[in-house]
């Protein structure tokens, strides 16, 4: 019966041969974080800036764990690992966001609250320092959920949220991106060769999920386009029935896809299946989470889209799964585990990096 259960949901899900994790005591918390994925080259990159990077999102992931290890809310875990970097030049996010077609830097944010769905969304704005923030005082302050432009900044100055003048967010280096693109008449994909995009996902010690992400969008962006981070469902979804999802990567296709909310709802029904046909526990949740995960990918890919995801489940597993050369991550639980990676030959247990899909 076991293996007839394990079969259907196979089938079900397309599951492209995941790596069943070992048996795990339940962490009492556990968070992941990612600062964008994309086409990355280990040749390409100077020890200097990997190990810029790679502080950076040392720095983020342990601002987010110091929460959860003293108790605190995975909604303030994942506001905690998010604001160092959207305050960093080294991600396309708050300081450091890439510029529009017109020069300017516009920002989108969103997270949400497992524990009732409540969520939070900003696009368009460009006095905001720290999108994230504004995001969860739309959840917390106002009976919307999604908020844009001079709207979402009127509303920030009502609530006092910090601002900041245009150059803070400019950098020289997405300048140069922008006169690339346009003096080499080329695409978006052709100058940000990774989708900067930072988010984070965590379980806190109360059993309670959260998301959260936020972007400068694409180089050379027009016509007032949206990407999937600010879009609940698409770039960021939380559920503590199922799984809290940040995503990164070509946001049409992750629209079309529905890919956070996909993913937490294959994983719902996937944890039915698996609680039926093995119903003392002996099977480890990480599995299933992974294919779906992994799944839901290769389907991006298949449309056409790159990119890459990081989820939390109700177990606590963090898993990262990405179709793209590379993902700036990062993951910690009360285990002790706290480790970061950029590149998919960084393997490690619970991560899937699935290019050819």
């Amino acid at each position: 019966m076991k293996k007839a259960m394990f079969a259907a949901l196979a089938a079900l899900f397309a599951l492209s041969a995941p790596v069943a994790a070992e048996d795990h005591e339940k962490p009492e918390w556990s968070i992941a974080i990612h600062g964008g994925a994309g086409t990355l080259d280990p040749d390409r990159m100077t020890p200097e800036r990997r190990a810029a990077y790679e502080a950076a999102l040392q720095e983020a992931l342990d601002a987010g764990a110091k929460v959860l290890a003293e108790g605190g809310s995975a909604m303030e875990a994942v506001k905690a690992a998010i604001l160092p970097m959207e305050d960093s030049p080294l991600f396309n996010a708050g300081k450091g966001a890439v510029f529009t077609w017109d020069g300017r830097n516009e920002l989108d944010a969103s997270i949400m609250d497992g524990r009732d769905r409540s969520a939070g969304a900003v696009t368009g704005v460009t006095t905001i320092r720290n999108p994230i923030l504004l995001a969860d005082t739309v959840r917390t302050e106002s009976e919307h959920v999604f908020l844009m432009g001079e709207g979402a900044e009127q509303f920030a100055v009502e609530q006092g949220i910090e601002t900041a003048p245009p150059e803070y967010f400019a950098t020289e280096a997405r300048r140069k991106s922008l006169e690339r693109m346009k003096s080499e008449e080329l695409s978006a994909l052709d100058v940000d060769t990774k989708f900067g995009t930072v988010g984070a996902v965590a379980l806190d010690q109360d059993g309670n999920l959260a998301a959260g992400t936020s972007t400068g969008g694409m180089t050379g962006k027009r016509w007032g386009r949206i990407g999937d981070t600010p879009v609940i469902g698409a770039g960021t979804y939380a559920d503590n029935r199922s799984c809290a999802v940040s995503a990164t990567g070509w946001g049409e296709y992750f629209i079309r896809v529905g890919v956070a909310m996909n993913i937490c709802l294959r994983l719902a029904y996937g944890q039915q299946i698996v609680s039926a046909g093995d119903p003392e526990g002996e099977k480890d949740h990480s599995f299933i989470a992974q294919g779906i995960a992994d799944a839901v990918m290769a389907e991006v890919k298949q449309l056409g889209g790159d990119g890459g995801v990081i989820l939390v489940t109700p177990e606590g597993h963090a898993i990262f799964s990405f179709n793209t050369t590379g993902m700036y991550r990062g993951r910690a639980d009360s285990s002790g585990m706290s480790e970061v990676a950029i590149f998919g030959g960084d393997v490690e247990a619970g991560a899937s990096n699935t290019p050819d899909h």
